[in-house]
């Protein structure tokens, strides 16, 4: 075995050991030819069995870069312009006020800039198969189940967004935030263009051309279910966290659009082909190389490396800073994803362990530094010192929240901010005016704050989203 290979197998060991994940399968190619290919651990811990290439997987959001292939196409056809207003294919949708809604097009759902605040309307998508699920009873999350309608269908969901009371982050276009609810409703302007359902429309148009046969909706489409992982979890079990088998698929009819894809390394590789090609100005079999480049224009600035395209993360590369490195990742139960591309490099790879809560971004970087003969953990962004007096720190304190459940508090001590988030207090570092960064294991996340027209601070950025400052000092 090759010396980055050692590397990389090595750091991705630990990192998987640490997390405790039960099973992953990583492959990565060059020019189309399989470069690396590694399992890890089982696809059912209790059983043993065993991974491959084939193994099905979950991949939760990265089906939001499908639903934008299949937006693409239609424009391709002459069916909509990803610049029409999305009242002209869903004129019953409603977000604020009639003019805000108006000037709201498929291209701000598309890159979640709506300027919709974070709503909590996935779980509502869930709840049918999240509330019999016996990994989810006995949890916050069941408690917070109780206060979100049951949304089966696309107009059920366009109703609690037209009753949402929750302040705009901006106008359209004016502010990056991770909006599920939007592209589950780009599947219902899908449907309502094509006249096929969504699921029928991505299984006719993308999955069955690339010949990604073992990527489905619902694994009971499979003609083989035998090699599909069983999903795990976190749960708190007598005040301990352990990692239980957690099997029942969590599903929204409502919002697939959004990230209920379940696929394998194999059939990843074969579809990232389409970015890599499009990338170098070829055309694919599904997509032209306009609409691929498209795709990856960094439309709207996430932090200050990366941005959002079309349904995929854009940001430079290494060793070429000139080059994109091109990526998604996924996150529900049981389901921890990351595709990604070097184009320039003719690099392609996927990473898929069936447990949340696990850093496969890290594995992807690792995978890249050690490709590129560089330590695997080593940072792939450098920053100058940069100072923030102590009595501006003070700015920033309090607590941020959104209506996803999602809170974070700011408190400064000894000269310093720190994040308290999911009961753990990270150091923050200033890298710019109003924006900071901080390390989590080899993970170096960015956070942003965001000021109002007077100058106040009352937003900042966590975890792709926009949280809301509640109060001026974290205590409160």
């Amino acid at each position: 075995m090759t010396a980055w290979k050692e590397q990389f197998e090595a750091y991705a060991q630990q990192l998987l050991d640490e997390a405790k994940a039960p099973g992953a399968a990583i492959a990565v190619a060059r020019d189309g030819e399989l470069l690396y290919e590694g399992t890890f651990g089982f696809r059912d811990r209790e059983k043993q069995l065993p991974l491959s290439r084939d193994t099905v997987f979950g991949i939760a959001s990265i089906t939001k870069s499908f639903t934008c292939v299949a937006i693409m196409q239609l424009q391709e056809a002459g069916k909509l312009s990803v610049h029409d207003p999305v009242v002209k294919y869903l004129p019953e949708f409603r977000a604020g006020d009639h003019e805000l809604t108006a000037r709201m097009t498929i291209h701000h759902f598309m890159t979640h800039t709506p300027g919709i605040a974070p709503m909590p309307y996935l779980d509502g998508a869930m709840r049918r198969s999240m509330e019999n699920d016996p990994a989810v009873i006995g949890t916050k999350a069941e408690e917070e189940l109780k206060t979100v309608p049951y949304l089966d269908t696309y107009e059920e969901v366009m109703k609690a967004i037209a009753g949402f009371e929750g302040k705009p982050l901006s106008e359209p276009g004016g502010a990056f935030s991770y909006n599920n609810d939007a592209y589950g409703l780009l599947g219902a302007i899908i449907e309502r263009v094509s006249n096929q359902t969504y699921e029928n429309y991505v299984a006719t148009h993308i999955l069955q051309p690339l010949g990604m046969d073992r990527t489905v909706f619902s694994v009971d489409d499979l003609a083989d279910k035998d090699d599909v992982t069983i999903l795990y979890t976190n749960k708190k079990i007598e005040d301990e966290n352990q990692i239980i088998a957690a099997p029942i698929w969590h599903d929204a009819p409502a919002m697939r659009a959004a990230g209920f894809l379940k696929s394998t390394v194999s059939d990843l590789l074969a579809y990232l082909e389409v970015f890599r090609l499009g990338a170098t100005r070829n055309p694919t079999s599904i997509l032209s190389a306009d609409s691929v480049r498209e795709m990856l224009t960094p439309f709207a600035r996430v932090d200050g490396h990366r941005s959002y395209g079309y349904g995929l993360m854009v940001s430079p590369a290494f060793p070429d800073p000139d080059g994109l490195l091109v990526e998604h990742g996924g996150s529900l139960k049981g389901i921890s994803s990351h595709i990604f591309s070097v184009p320039n490099q003719g690099i392609t790879g996927v990473i898929l362990v069936n447990l949340d809560g696990v850093s496969v971004r890290e594995l992807v970087l690792g995978f890249l530094n050690s490709y590129f003969a560089r330590p695997a953990g080593a940072p792939v962004y450098a920053y100058e010192p940069y100072e923030v007096k102590d009595e501006q720190l003070s700015l920033y304190e309090g607590r941020y929240s959104s209506q996803e459940w999602v809170s974070a508090s700011i408190a400064k001590s000894e000269g310093k901010l720190f994040l308290a988030v999911d009961g753990l207090s990270y150091p923050l570092i200033p890298v710019q005016k109003d924006s900071f960064v901080f390390q989590k294991r080899d993970s170096i996340p960015w956070i942003e704050f965001f000021r109002d027209e007077d100058g106040q601070i009352v937003r900042m950025s966590y975890g792709l989203r926009q949280l809301t400052r509640e109060s001026t000092k974290s205590s409160s």
